[in-house]
């Protein structure tokens, strides 16, 4: 899919798009998402691919992201529509297919739901979504116990992240989207 200059080209991009914060961070998702990808005899490559994309637009400004939002033909709820910091991940995917040409459904959904996850994911959607959660540069209360989790079993540890994303909402007064809910009641088997 993509070399070792491929992977430098799209850092360089990744610097002048985003804070440092917010690079560091997406390096840390890419190595977090590789090593998942690694343990779970999964594709290293697309991990790591979708990891250091997911947050491409998060910087963007809104009037930029809507755009993607408003064109996207991904499913998008009300609820997402109308919070904006959800927006960068439907962005982030319309944005991999029009400059990339990215079609791999596997990764455009990977970026999509990163933030808010969705019942039924694949491998490398759960993935990215739990590198995003559980990246080197994330310190909240719980994270080194969802980091096991999610290296022994991903979708104990989608349950795990959900309960903590869907509590980290409520407590601060956040709307979340029917693609959490559903995903959070179908994880809860495990």
């Amino acid at each position: 899919m993509y070399g070792q200059a491929d992977y430098e080209e799209l850092k360089k991009l990744l610097k002048e798009k985003l804070s440092e914060n917010r690079y560091i961070h997406s390096i840390n998702v890419a190595e977090q998402a590789k090593k998942l990808a690694r343990i779970n005899n999964s594709d290293e490559e697309k991990a790591y691919f979708s990891g250091l994309m997911h947050d491409v637009c998060k910087e963007m400004p809104f009037e930029e992201q809507e755009k993607y939002v408003l064109s996207s033909s991904i499913d998008v709820d009300i609820v997402e529509k109308m919070s904006t910091p959800l927006w960068h991940a439907i962005s982030g995917a319309e944005f991999l297919k029009e400059h990339f040409n990215i079609i791999d459904k596997d990764i455009l959904n990977a970026v999509r739901y990163h933030t808010v996850g969705r019942a039924e994911m694949t491998v490398l959607e759960k993935i990215v979504y739990l590198a995003d959660l559980t990246s080197a540069d994330r310190s909240y209360k719980d994270v080194e116990k969802i980091r096991k989790i999610c290296e022994n079993n991903l979708d104990m540890g989608m349950q795990e992240a959900l309960k903590f994303s869907i509590s980290d909402c409520a407590l601060k007064g956040k709307t979340i989207p029917k693609s959490t809910f559903e995903a959070y009641n179908f994880y809860l088997q495990y």
